[in-house]
C-alpha cells in the first residue's frame, strides 16, 4: 500500500470502484507516454527570456558590460539551450508524432549541434530585432526612443520572441517554438505562429489581438495595427499541409481590426488595408482597400437623446 506523507491526505484506494481505478490506469499510462520531462515547459520559457537578456540590456539582470562577462553569459545560454533541446529533440527521436515539427524523417543532429546552430543565428536575429524596434519608433509619434520601444512595447516583444521561436522551428525543434510563441501571446495578446515567414522591420503598433497564422508570409517594412488577423479561409484539418494564410508584400500597412484570409490572397506591395476590412481576394500593388463610407447623421438634441444608440 502507498504510504501517505505525514499530514497529507491518504491515497485513494477504493478497490471496489472499478471505473475510478480504470481512469487512474489511463492517467498513469498517459504520464508514461508523455515525453516532456517535468519542468521542461518552464525551462524553454526561461531560455527565451535568457536570449532576450543577452541581446538587450533592457532585460538583463545586471549591466555586465565587459567582453569576458558577455562571453560567459553567452556560454551559459549555450549550455541552457543544449539542456533544453535534449528534452525536446528526444520527442522526435521517440517518434512522438503529436509533438513533431512536421519535417521529413531524417537523421537528426544532436542537441549540442542544434544549440550551436541556434547560437550562431543570434547576431542575425539581433539585427532583425533592432530593425523591428527602429520601425516601431519611426512609425509612432508617441515613441520617445528606441529604448522605450524595446523595453515597453508589446509589439516589439512579440515579434522578438517570434524570431527566437522561428529560428528553433527552422532547426526542426518540436514543440518548443510553440511554447515560446505562447509565452509571447500570454504576455502581449499577440499570437504569431513560429512557422510564419516574416521579413525585416515588422512594426506591430499597439498589437492586442493580432493573429498571424502558420503559413502567412510578410515582406519587409510591413506595419500592422491592433486586431489584425492574417488567417485561413478554411480550417479543415485536411488542408494542414497547404498554404492557408495570406501574403503581404513589402511596405504594406494594415489598419485596426482588418481581417485578411486565404492562402491565395496576396496584398501587393505598398498597399493600405483600412480598418475593419474583410479581405479574401488579392489586390495589386499600390491598392487602397476600405469599407464603404459610413452613414452620417446629426445627433439629436440632448433633451431628445434619452438612450445610447449602437450601430453594428
Amino acid at each position: 500500500m502507498v504510504q501517505a506523507s505525514p499530514g497529507a491526505a491518504p491515497p485513494y484506494t477504493r478497490a471496489d470502484d472499478v471505473a475510478m481505478r480504470a481512469w487512474f490506469d489511463a492517467l498513469c499510462a498517459a504520464r508514461r507516454a508523455y515525453g516532456v520531462p517535468p519542468g521542461a515547459v518552464e525551462r524553454v520559457e526561461q531560455l527565451a527570456r535568457q536570449v532576450m537578456a543577452l541581446l538587450f540590456p533592457h532585460f538583463a539582470p545586471s549591466r555586465a558590460p565587459d567582453w569576458a562577462e558577455v562571453a560567459t553569459e553567452f556560454a551559459r545560454l549555450l549550455a541552457s539551450a543544449t539542456g533544453v533541446l535534449e528534452d525536446f529533440l528526444a520527442l522526435a527521436e521517440a517518434g512522438a508524432a503529436r509533438f513533431d515539427s512536421g519535417a521529413p524523417t531524417v537523421p537528426r543532429p544532436s542537441a549540442a549541434e542544434v544549440a550551436h546552430a541556434f547560437a550562431e543565428r543570434l547576431p542575425e536575429l539581433h539585427e532583425l530585432m533592432l530593425a523591428d524596434a527602429r520601425a516601431l519608433f519611426d512609425g509612432d509619434p508617441a515613441a520617445r526612443s528606441v529604448d522605450e520601444v524595446i523595453a515597453a512595447y508589446p509589439g516589439f516583444r512579440a515579434v522578438a520572441l517570434y524570431r527566437v521561436a522561428h529560428a528553433l522551428h527552422q532547426l526542426g525543434v518540436p514543440l518548443a517554438p510553440r511554447l515560446i510563441a505562447e509565452l509571447a501571446h500570454r504576455e502581449t495578446g499577440i499570437d504569431i505562429h513560429p512557422a510564419a515567414r516574416i521579413g525585416a522591420a515588422l512594426a506591430i503598433d499597439h498589437g492586442t489581438g493580432v493573429v498571424i497564422g502558420e503559413t502567412a508570409v510578410i515582406g519587409d517594412r510591413v506595419k500592422l495595427y491592433q486586431g489584425v488577423t492574417l488567417g485561413a479561409a478554411s480550417v479543415r484539418k485536411t488542408l494542414s499541409d497547404r498554404k492557408r494564410h495570406p501574403t503581404l508584400e513589402d511596405d504594406v500597412v494594415v489598419y485596426a481590426n482588418a481581417t485578411i484570409l486565404g492562402g491565395d490572397t496576396v496584398v501587393g506591395a505598398r498597399s493600405v488595408i483600412g480598418g475593419n476590412v474583410w479581405l479574401t481576394r488579392s489586390v495589386p500593388p499600390g491598392s487602397v482597400v476600405t469599407n464603404a463610407a459610413a452613414a452620417e447623421r446629426a445627433r439629436p438634441p440632448a433633451a431628445e437623446d434619452g438612450l445610447l444608440e449602437f450601430y453594428i
